[in-house]
């Protein structure tokens, strides 16, 4: 009894090997193209990866376009996986013609990672080694005072190239200064409007220098 039941689970299982075979033949092979582009922006998903899972899990790639195209069979279940995108399943619809053409879109995958924080110790021992080493006398307010004395200020700008900024900052201050001083500076200054010029010319008429000259010609 025991062979017999045997036989019979043996023969059960050709008959839907054969039926399954046979299933699959009656249905209509067909051309499956598609474009595969991400939700939303629109943009072509490249190198996806496209299974056939009604077929043995048949392996395809989409080119750097997103696009692709192989031979299917009508109601098969086509997966498409990519790095950073969540999988899509696809079923081939019934179609009158020998061919098929699908627009594939895919979402984006977001992967919250877990909050880390660094430590540059090894160990809470090296920490608190290096806790215990830091040096605390003196504070922000008195780093800063440190650095813009006016002894640190001159150390720096012996060895501190200017800028192009502050050249021409110091070039516009020196033509404002000219500009307002120019009543002082006495290269500026109008002879008409100077008592010195105007003394000069007057003691010049009164001894007669421009009559001398007249007289030699």
């Amino acid at each position: 009894m025991a062979g017999r039941f045997y036989s019979v689970l043996i023969l059960m299982f050709f008959l839907s090997l054969s039926w399954t075979k046979a299933l699959a033949q009656e249905r209509k092979i067909i051309q499956f193209s598609g474009l595969i582009s991400s939700v939303g922006g629109g943009l072509p998903v490249p190198f996806v990866t496209v299974t056939n899972a009604s077929y043995n899990n048949q392996v395809h790639a989409a080119n750097n376009e997103g696009f692709f195209s192989f031979v299917a069979h009508v109601g098969d279940t086509i997966r498409f996986t990519s790095v950073g995108f969540e999988p899509v399943d696809f079923v081939i619809p019934e179609t009158a013609s020998d061919k098929f053409t699908a627009k594939i879109n895919m979402k984006s995958l977001v992967i919250e990672l877990p909050a880390v924080m660094p430590f540059p110790w090894a160990s809470i021992e090296e920490f608190n080694m290096a806790f215990m080493a830091l040096d605390v006398s003196d504070d922000n307010i008195s780093r800063i005072r440190n650095s813009l004395s006016p002894d640190a200020l001159a150390a720096l700008s012996q060895v501190v190239p200017r800028s192009a900024e502050e050249i021409q900052t110091f070039n516009s201050l020196q033509r404002h200064i000219n500009m307002s001083n120019k009543a002082v500076n006495q290269r500026f200054a109008n002879p008409l409007f100077s008592p010195f010029a105007w003394g000069s010319f007057i003691n010049s008429i009164v001894k007669g220098d421009y009559s001398r000259k007249r007289l030699e010609y």
